[in-house]
């Protein structure tokens, strides 16, 4: 009992340093925007070396995956899909995420930065942000079809259409506001939600903000 005990110290303290290193990773991505978040400033938030930091990643790529993977993880601890009012909230939790976004800069370039690489098959990240897209999606379609099932939208609304559409839109719409912080994502975001017919599943708040 006692060598197994041994065994899962030395391997709980390294799951316990990881998740240190990715929460302190996400404060200097919010804090100092994604191109501040080199090895080196992450190691040095940590007390490690940029070396001694990797290991625990095997690679600079796979670290940022993981910060990501990470942010997503405590996103998803603020939701509950199984919320009865879920679907009827999804539109203001999808502007609010929106406007999360785009208050940290740096958050938005890092999840552009890993989606835009893991589009090979062979990256390290590829299959988790294929999933990633695939569970968003089916958050979004699970929502629709709850308030068709209701009488709440139209029953001609292709569920797996808009969720597909709309997450197109959020990811090409940040693309262009990196380029030009003119752009008001969120006033973009709101228009395509009335056009597509789901307006039902947003509060009057949710418009009444920001909609020019």
């Amino acid at each position: 009992m006692g060598a197994a005990r041994g065994e899962r110290g030395p391997y709980a303290k390294g799951i316990a340093k990881r998740a240190e290193i990715l929460d302190a990773a996400l404060e200097v991505i919010v804090r100092e925007g994604y191109s501040g978040a080199t090895v080196k400033r992450l190691a040095d938030a940590v007390g490690l070396s940029q070396n001694g930091l990797l290991r625990y990643f095997g690679s600079k790529d796979a670290l940022f995956a993981e910060i990501l993977r990470r942010r997503d993880e405590l996103a998803n601890d603020e939701v509950d899909i199984t919320d009865p009012d879920f679907a009827e909230t999804l539109v203001d939790r999808l502007l609010q995420a929106v406007d999360e976004q785009v208050a940290s800069p740096g958050m938005a370039q890092l999840s552009l930065r890993v989606t835009g690489e893991a589009t090979e098959p062979d990256h390290l990240a590829h299959d988790f942000i294929r999933e990633r897209y695939a569970s968003i999606r089916k958050v979004v379609e699970d929502a629709i079809l709850a308030l068709q099932q209701t009488g709440r939208m139209d029953a001609d609304i292709d569920p797996a259409a808009v969720a597909a559409l709309v997450y197109a839109s959020w990811d090409g719409l940040q693309i262009q506001w990196m380029y030009d912080d003119t752009i008001d994502v969120r006033a973009r975001m709101t228009y395509l939600v009335r056009a597509l017919g789901i307006e039902a599943m947003a509060s009057r708040a949710a418009f009444d903000s920001k909609v020019s």
